[in-house]
């Protein structure tokens, strides 16, 4: 099975399609001085263009993996999830509390989806 991969790196594949599986790598941000809400909706609107780049969409979820720098943050993020996620769709999800690799970044996004 030929496996595709979108935005390229040295290091990484933002985009992996195998087997009628979409993998996104861990997004962040555009603009990580905007509060818990602000960069909850940048990392969920590069989600969905990554998703759609690959022929599918946030209907289609599978997982996700969230990582928070403060856990403290988990009700304020989840108002926007919410908001964005598709209702009787809610992929499987894991959240928890880690540093990430900028010290004003809030949330990282992880997502898996089934190709449509």
């Amino acid at each position: 099975m030929p496996i595709e991969r979108h935005q390229t790196g040295p290091r990484m594949s933002r985009v992996v399609v195998h087997a009628g599986t979409v993998y996104l790598a861990g997004m962040t941000a555009d603009d990580p001085a905007l509060p818990i809400e602000g960069q909850t909706r940048q990392v969920l609107d590069k989600i969905d263009r990554h998703l759609a780049m690959a022929g599918t969409d946030k209907s289609r979820l599978l997982t996700a993996s969230i990582w928070l720098a403060d856990i403290a943050l988990w009700a304020r993020m989840n108002t926007v999830w919410d908001a964005w996620v598709v209702p009787g769709h809610a992929p499987a999800r894991a959240t928890v509390e880690s540093r990430l690799a900028g010290p004003t970044h809030l949330v990282e996004i992880m997502v898996v989806a089934a190709a449509a």
